[in-house]
């Protein structure tokens, strides 16, 4: 009666080998380490790892090994402190290269060869920097009524149709000054967008219309703008060679930054945030520049900017190359000068081509253009607006000609690796600003770690000795069921990659309770079909059948509440659910097949008399 057929005992026994093995990485532990990438993203070189290994030990610092893996070098460390002092003669001594930390898993050869790893650690527990950027929607709203009042005003003009088109706010005011044609001009803004909002109204007295985004707009140019900017923030971060990074979303207009294993946020701040681009403008050599400054009034045509040093500089209205037709960009030196190399699209290098075919000889500017954010109180409210700071970093005479391939040149190393940087990582589809930032370092994360591990232990233990007490055999088979349980959530967590948190500990300790409550249900079933005078043989079978079902509605809405958790949660919140609905299932699978195998192995194959598992009603009919 109580008996599995053999594959079942085998599809038992070869899940938890399967997920022991899994597992198994987790036990060699981390290392404090070092990630050395090259900022141009070209992979590291043995000469290179040979300089680290010069530079540690000139430097006198002891490191367990230092190795090639991928296109990083990962240096290791017996601890924290020689890890930052590291870090710190390594960021020197390597200019052109990014050194961050992180934490190098100890797994042997053998394991690392057949690809398992141990679990991902989340900030908390790893140490790193936390950025929380919230996005200006609003400049997100008015960037895409400015591309309708742009097309509009183009298509009302070929139309013969004299407007006063003007944006307000969140709305385009239409004021058509020849009434008659009124039917006209409603016909060409419907036939722009059918979602538009178009209500007719008088304009300072004049016949016109209001057009508005709807709703549906609304929203999806606000989710259009979160989305551009978090593919732009994780080009960054690649660029920045963070190990392991989360960019997520966060409500309706935030944006998540997770960098583990960075302890100097400055340099990540400052990539993150900025907006920057280039324009490609000839310079106007038939106007004083000074005399325009003067006048504060540049001649038709040219607009007026200034160098870094303050001096005046007249470029022409007329952009040759914008930053959008970049295609690559990396820093470099070009005989002795730190230069960027620039890689135009085709469209970009056929302009480019035609334009230093028709002006050798004549100078041409780079514009350099940078979007800052920042808050500002107004009637005592803090709004946030975008500072626009354009600046001439070059002029240069045409020598010859050129299209897809050039270097710019007047600039500093460390401008120009964050304009590389920035160039090849894309600008960012509206502002954002930095609300909050934290930095935990990995002595705390290590310090969580031994706290979390503990409160699994002491709950593990404490649920152990209760039911091998309470429930004796019985208790003892739930127990090696509930070890077996933890073994497969670490399993799950090292298999697909998971994030482990603070709150994901807090799930598994939650979890540690939990398993045992299906095995209770059942226990408490058999010794009621002993006292009921039913054989221990039917006992087990009838407890584990009746209480089934309410097993099974117990866990799926706790698992439908871990879901819904998992949905609409973020950060912490998305780490407790994940390891408390891996909880669930695995504690389903150990808690009635797990430990049914190991009843029957015990009971299943003999006549018994009685059941050991506690109480008073041990003893059922023969």
């Amino acid at each position: 009666m109580n008996r599995y057929p053999l594959w079942k005992n085998i599809l038992v026994a070869a899940v938890i080998l399967g997920g022991v093995l899994l597992a198994l990485p987790n036990l060699y532990g981390n290392d404090p380490a070092l990630q050395v990438t090259r900022e141009d993203g070209s992979p590291i070189s043995e000469l290179t790892v040979s300089a680290i290994r010069a530079t540690l030990a000139e430097q006198e610092i002891e490191f367990l090994e230092v190795a090639l893996q991928g296109d990083a070098a990962i240096a290791r460390f017996a601890d924290v402190a020689r890890q930052l002092r590291a870090s710190e003669a390594l960021g020197e001594a390597l200019p052109l290269h990014v050194v961050a930390l992180t934490l190098a898993p100890r797994t042997p050869p053998l394991l690392r060869m057949v690809g398992l790893k141990p679990m991902s650690l989340g900030l908390d527990l790893r140490g790193g920097v936390h950025f929380l950027y919230q996005v200006d929607l609003d400049t997100a709203l008015r960037q895409f009524l400015e591309t309708y009042e742009a097309t509009l005003r183009t298509d009302l003009r070929e139309a013969g149709i004299r407007n006063r088109i003007n944006l307000v706010g969140d709305v385009l005011d239409i004021p058509i000054l020849e009434p008659e044609k009124l039917d006209a001009a409603a016909e060409l803004i419907r036939r722009l967008d059918p979602l538009l909002v178009v209500t007719s109204r008088a304009l300072n007295g004049e016949p016109g219309f209001r057009v508005q985004l709807s709703n549906v707009q609304i929203t999806e140019r606000q989710n259009f703008a979160i989305q551009q900017n978090i593919i732009t923030l994780r080009n960054r971060v690649n660029e920045l060679g963070v190990a392991e990074p989360i960019v997520q979303r966060q409500g309706l207009n935030r944006i998540v930054v997770q960098l583990p294993g960075v302890q100097d946020p400055s340099q990540a701040e400052r990539i993150l945030g900025a907006t920057a681009t280039l324009e490609f403008r000839l310079v106007d050599t038939e106007n004083d520049a000074f005399r325009a400054r003067e006048n504060n009034r540049p001649p038709l045509g040219s607009i007026l900017r200034e160098r870094r040093d303050g001096t005046p500089v007249l470029l022409r209205r007329e952009v040759i190359v914008s930053g959008d037709q970049l295609t690559d960009a990396s820093f470099r030196y070009s005989q002795g000068i730190p230069a960027v190399a620039v890689r135009l699209n085709s469209q970009g290098a056929s302009r480019m081509l035609e334009t230093t075919q028709a002006n050798l000889n004549r100078p041409m500017g780079i514009l350099y253009i940078e979007e800052k954010p920042e808050i500002i109180e107004r009637d005592g409210e803090e709004i946030m607006r975008t500072v626009r700071e354009e600046t001439v970093i070059n002029t240069a005479t045409i020598r010859g000609v050129f299209s897809s391939n050039f270097e710019i040149t007047g600039i500093t190393p460390f401008e120009g690796q964050d304009l590389a940087l920035l160039l090849r990582a894309g600008a960012l589809a509206t502002p954002i600003i930095k609300v909050e930032e934290r930095t935990i370092g990995p002595s705390l994360g290590q310090d969580n770690i031994e706290k979390g591990r503990a409160a699994v232990l002491i709950g593990f233990v404490l649920v152990v000795l209760f039911m091998a007490l309470y429930y004796r055999v019985f208790g003892l088979v739930a127990d090696v069921a509930l070890f077996a349980n933890l073994v497969l959530i670490v399993a799950l967590l090292s298999l697909l990659q998971a994030s482990l948190t603070l709150p994901g500990i807090a799930g598994i300790v939650l979890t540690v309770g939990m398993a045992v409550d299906a095995n209770v249900l059942i226990f408490e079933r058999i010794r009621e079909e002993l006292a009921n005078g039913n054989s221990p043989q039917a006992s087990i079978a009838a407890g584990y059948e009746k209480a089934f079902s309410t097993i099974a509605d117990a866990n799926i809405t706790t698992l439908i509440a871990a879901l819904v958790l998992f949905s609409f949660g973020t950060g912490p919140i998305k780490g407790f659910a994940i390891t408390l609905a891996l909880g669930i299932m695995t504690s389903m699978f150990t808690s009635i097949i797990g430990t049914r195998a190991l009843i029957n192995l015990i009971y299943g194959y003999r006549q018994v008399a009685a059941l050991s598992i506690g109480g008073r009603s041990q003893h059922g009919a023969v």
